[in-house]
């Protein structure tokens, strides 16, 4: 049996349809064990669709100089935005208890949004890749125990990281959910992002807790990238929703409207047959 062509996601005996859903942690766990091999499945879905701009951006820093390796990055970052709409979008749907097949459901939400996501995916890979290579760099200086420098300036890139992680979860399920101008859908992410700040600061740390660890470790940390690269992203991105996801349902209704609409096409179809 094919990698994609699994579904782990279907309802199984002994499972009441209208049983209450379990929460925090055990919610967490509960997600984690029953949909393992789905977020496997997008971590790696994710991982090809990141490879060309990742590689570009390697190759640029190793072979010619960091600014033309941010460069070559950001240029090749074009299917990001559709890549982490379709990845908010299928561990929301997780999140929703709502089967369906990873691949299909994947490549749906992508091509719907490539279009529109495309300039905002480029620039979020620009600031990710450039701060990589900032903070690269300044762990390089403290293992070498060379001068760092101003700060200032290292605390501006931790704040702005920060604020960059607690606004990325809202944007991209606007871009999944919400049919709005990409101006609008930034306002409204900003205006959520700090209308529910506690939330959204959570949300910023559990989702950024296993990079932390891996940049505090490193280079030790780096005998652990084949499980980032198998599960990582997918377990940093269900960690933030498990905060986030709550507040944006709240917000706009996704899955009253949802089902509401399926009870209506299921009433449509009875009447019709």
């Amino acid at each position: 049996m094919g990698l994609f062509s699994r579904n782990f996601n279907k309802p199984g005996p002994g499972v009441s349809k209208d049983e209450p859903r379990k929460k925090g942690t055990a919610r967490f766990f509960e997600l984690l064990s029953r949909d393992f091999f789905d977020l496997v499945k997008l971590n790696l879905m994710f991982c090809i669709v990141i490879f060309p701009s990742v590689s570009a951006f390697l190759f640029g820093i190793f072979f010619i100089n960091s600014g033309i390796g941010i460069l070559l990055g950001i240029a090749l970052a074009f299917p990001v935005g559709g890549g982490l709409t379709a990845y908010y979008y299928y561990i929301s749907k997780m999140m929703r208890d709502d089967p369906s097949y990873v691949w299909f459901e994947f490549k749906r939400k992508f091509v719907e949004n490539f279009k529109q996501t495309m300039p905002i995916g480029m620039l979020c890979m620009g600031f990710i890749l450039t701060q990589v290579l900032l903070w690269g760099n300044f762990i390089t200086m403290l293992m070498l125990e060379e001068p760092v420098g101003d700060m200032l300036w290292f605390l501006f890139m931790l704040f702005s990281l920060f604020v960059f992680t607690m606004v990325l979860p809202y944007l991209f399920l606007h871009f999944a959910y919400v049919q709005l101008g990409t101006l609008q859908i930034l306002k409204n992410s900003v205006m959520l992002t700090f209308g529910y700040l506690p939330r959204s600061v959570m949300g910023a740390i559990m989702g950024g807790l296993m990079w932390t660890i891996f940049a505090l470790f490193f280079p030790e940390s780096m005998l652990f990238l084949p499980v980032i690269v198998l599960f990582g992203i997918s377990l940093s991105i269900l960690l933030s929703l498990m905060w986030v996801w709550p507040v944006f349902d709240k917000c706009f209704k996704v899955e009253e409207t949802l089902i509401e609409r399926q009870q209506n096409e299921d009433n449509l179809n009875g009447d019709i047959e």
